[in-house]
């Protein structure tokens, strides 16, 4: 488990916000967050400083690509990666499976 804080701000998990122990489940936060803004070309969480970027992380409110655009599979797999809870979230296998 680590602790330290590094990375892009916009892709930082709840629990390296909140300054808990994090593990690979924080990269597959941070690749829903990839994966979000290479679809919609925006973060999933935006702000206007670091207090409100971190408290919208830690909201628990995650928004949903395009509808139109993108299939649901897709929005479940951001959905997925972007769980609040770290145990919540898939492994890259599992992520893995889903896509077969």
């Amino acid at each position: 488990m680590l602790q330290t804080q590094t990375g892009t701000p916009y892709y930082c998990s709840p629990e390296v916000w909140q300054g808990r122990p994090y593990d690979y489940r924080s990269d597959l936060w941070s690749a829903g967050c990839v994966l979000f803004e290479m679809c919609a070309l925006t973060p999933p969480f935006q702000a206007n400083n670091m207090e409100q970027l971190c408290r919208k992380c830690c909201s628990g409110v995650v928004p949903h690509l395009d509808r139109k655009l993108y299939s649901q599979e897709l929005n479940q797999v951001v959905q997925l990666c972007l769980q609040q809870m770290p145990s919540m979230r898939p492994s890259c296998s599992e992520l893995l499976r889903r896509a077969q």
